[in-house]
């Protein structure tokens, strides 16, 4: 028998509202791949390292004000945004993990309140944290009682197989809701092969599936190689998988770029950009993103696809791989969650 799954009014009213606001903002810059934490609850230890030590260290918590602070002096409109797993800790007893879970998307939710123009709301699920069924019944929360219509699952982080039965479990809850799954997919662990995505790919057909980084995530260079081609190639042929370009070796990124825009529609429109925030900069990444898209316009740059067709990258695709590409795609998923889930 399948289950009736009801979305709250609240969280239909948010769908509606995220819709409309993203196609008054069509066109605008958004950072596809961003980090929040509640600077109020961080763990202990976390929260005096943040006070006590300025220098970098990896996955140096961020709250709303420090985003929206740096987005604006990035010159970037808004963000998609979810927890970020560093500051969420996690213990032996699977219930204690799914509240403080909850409680991390509960501030990305907060933070779409509070700036409901420039956030774009999205959650965060573990099946090995939290078990299965405690992952799909965050699936539900998140979607039903949040009103997100994408949510992220991270088997890198987490120690679990992309196309393992726990997360395949967790994500035909996800398609069930209408919603968009996500994965953090990068050559950092052996969890995300280019096999394991295309087989959640093969799954979701053919709504989507978001892979995060693109087959990066923090790889060395040489770890990522032959991910980074193997991705290319999939993506090329697997048409409901979009990428987010976030921390991963540009070299790669150019050629991704100009392959999935020589490929036209529906490739082109399946990659957007991020910074990954707090793990990279949104000024260095959004400065980067637009020189070297700049570049890619002229003649002599240093690609015989470009030389060719200098041409290739008009103001239109510009525009949606800086922004366009990720709120047509969430608001799709706001479209998809509306029209599937029955309301209460």
């Amino acid at each position: 028998m399948a289950v009736q799954l009801h979305l709250s009014n609240h969280a239909r009213s948010l769908l509606e509202q995220r819709s409309s606001i993203l196609q008054k903002h069509f066109g605008a810059a958004i950072d596809a791949d961003v980090h929040l934490s509640d600077p109020e609850q961080l763990p202990a230890a976390l929260a005096e390292r943040v006070q006590s030590a300025p220098d970098y260290f990896h996955g140096r918590p961020i709250g709303l004000a420090q985003l929206l602070g740096e987005l604006d002096l990035a010159g970037v409109h808004g963000a998609l945004c979810w927890q970020n797993p560093s500051a969420t800790e996690y213990g032996d007893d699977p219930v204690e993990n799914h509240r403080r879970l909850l409680d991390a998307n509960r501030y990305v939710a907060f933070a779409a309140d509070e700036e409901p123009e420039r956030i774009l709301p999205a959650g965060w699920t573990d099946p090995k944290a939290l078990g299965v069924e405690g992952a799909v019944a965050l699936v539900d929360a998140l979607v039903s009682e949040l009103g997100f219509p994408i949510v992220k699952l991270n088997p890198a982080q987490n120690a679990f197989p992309i196309d393992g039965h726990d997360s395949l479990t967790v994500v035909r809850r996800i398609l069930a809701w209408g919603a968009v799954p996500a994965f953090h997919y990068g050559a950092d662990t052996p969890y995300t092969p280019a096999s394991g995505l295309e087989a959640v790919a093969e799954l979701c057909d053919p709504q989507p599936v978001i892979a995060v980084h693109m087959g990066g995530g923090g790889a060395s260079y040489t770890a990522a190689e032959e991910l980074y081609h193997e991705t290319r190639a999939l993506g090329l042929r697997r048409k409901n998988i979009h990428f987010i370009l976030s921390s991963r070796r540009d070299s790669h990124t150019v050629s991704d770029l100009i392959a999935f825009q020589e490929a036209g529609n529906p490739s082109c429109a399946n990659l957007s950009w991020g910074s990954d925030a707090p793990y990279g900069s949104i000024p260095w990444n959004f400065g980067g993103i637009e020189a070297l898209l700049r570049a890619m316009r002229h003649r002599n740059f240093p690609d015989p696809r470009i030389q060719d067709n200098p041409a290739l990258f008009d103001d239109e695709a510009v525009r949606d791989y800086l922004g366009g590409n990720i709120a047509r795609l969430y608001g799709e998923a706001c479209s998809s969650v509306l029209a599937t889930a029955t309301y209460r």
